[in-house]
């Protein structure tokens, strides 16, 4: 069954616009995308979380339905936007959810303004930029700079969802751009996130652009998976780790078993 957004526009927040569509009713649930894409990138998995929840997708600066702006993308300041435009909506406490680049723009959100966050499900990103695989690294460093980049990416299906939804479509060299550079960026924020208050679920694939050893060293610096939770799980944390198996970074985003994962950790309360 669709569930057909109750809820959709732009709302200004830090001099720049975003969009947000709202699916389903209940506790919410804030949803970041990937680089060079928008909340249609989750398919069958906005339907699937909004059972039973309010999803907010949101589509970051420059992304989809948001004008592109004049601002550089920063994580930082993109996560200052989305805790500007948790509370231009009035959103209470939601959960909130990235992938990729979004799950860095969760990142920084949580880390930003942790008292604005419930739960953080950070799905295939990592805490510092070299958490990637080095091959995945070297890929983005290569692509800052390079213009075949914007004509390659222009022909995939990126290029064309972009085409279909973006108020100006010319802009996809300038979003390239933008992106590229914020990709080949250098961060470590390991420090930061491993003192994040809130319960945090790290989610990735069993063949995912960061190693799973990679997460479950994220997942330990959290404080989770150091001991046997014992018969009564009271050597349970807080905080989850879900591996996907045969899972890619280039499909977890749809994959059935990403929003099974998710919605078990948000039911958990």
């Amino acid at each position: 069954m669709t569930i057909t957004a109750s809820r959709s526009g732009l709302a200004s927040v830090n001099g720049i616009q975003l969009w947000h569509e709202t699916h389903g009713e209940g506790k919410p649930l804030v949803l970041l995308h990937g680089g060079f894409g928008s909340v249609g990138m989750f398919g069958p998995n906005v339907d699937a979380l909004a059972s039973g929840r309010q999803v907010v997708g949101v589509d970051l600066q420059g992304h989809g339905h948001s004008p592109i702006g004049d601002r550089d993308l920063r994580f930082e300041t993109m996560g200052d936007d989305i805790a500007a435009l948790i509370g231009e909506l009035g959103l209470d406490r939601p959960d909130l959810l990235g992938f990729s680049l979004g799950g860095g723009v969760a990142l920084r959100t949580a880390i930003q303004h942790p008292d604005v966050i419930d739960r953080l499900i950070v799905v295939s990103a990592p805490f510092r930029s070299t958490g990637w695989h080095p091959e995945q690294t070297a890929a983005m460093k290569a692509m800052r700079g390079n213009p075949a980049v914007v004509e390659m990416l222009g022909q995939s299906p990126l290029g064309a969802a972009y085409r279909e939804i973006a108020p100006r479509p010319e802009d996809w060299p300038k979003l390239v751009e933008q992106v590229t550079n914020l990709v080949a960026s250098d961060y470590d924020w390991t420090a930061e996130a491993a003192k994040l208050p809130m319960p945090v679920m790290l989610v990735a694939g069993d063949a995912d652009g960061l190693a799973p050893t990679y997460l479950a060293e994220c997942f330990a610096l959290l404080g989770g998976g150091l001991r046997d939770a014992v018969w009564d799980r009271s050597g349970m944390t807080k905080h989850r780790l879900a591996i996907l198996p045969g899972v890619t970074h280039y499909d977890i985003n749809i994959h059935p078993l990403f929003a099974t994962a998710v919605r078990s950790f948000l039911d958990e309360r």
